[in-house]
């Protein structure tokens, strides 16, 4: 998986989002052990202390955990990944709003547009 960083928000931040996404989606597997902060920044092509910052984050979150003779795993708590990418699937649907509000769709129309869009098959 591709590391996409913009000059527009903080990087660790966007490299904190990109690691949560990829645990949520399984990439990185509850109970794994992630990268080391070296081997993740190298990957993305940042600053290590830039790396630690997001997994410093991810670990306040709860998404992961430092076991000294381990290293960082993600969590194997199912219920603080569930929640994380619930509010995740929430912004997203809100995006799809806000995006379609813009356009003059009211809410009850930008579904209705969801619902022909999947019905199409795109």
């Amino acid at each position: 998986m591709e590391w996409k960083l913009s000059g527009d928000r903080p990087i660790w931040l966007q490299l904190k989002e990109q690691i949560t996404q990829r645990i949520v989606t399984g990439v990185y597997p509850m109970g794994g052990r992630l990268p080391t902060v070296r081997d993740l920044a190298a990957e993305a092509g940042v600053n290590p202390n830039t790396m630690q910052r997001a997994l410093a984050e991810l670990e306040n979150d709860g998404l992961a955990v430092t076991n000294r003779t381990a290293g960082r795993l993600v969590t194997t708590d199912p219920s603080v990944v569930e929640k994380v990418r619930d509010a995740l699937a929430g912004k997203c649907m809100m995006d799809f709003y806000d995006g379609m509000a813009q356009l003059g769709f009211s809410r009850q129309e930008a579904r209705q547009k969801l619902e022909e869009a999947e019905e199409d098959g795109q």
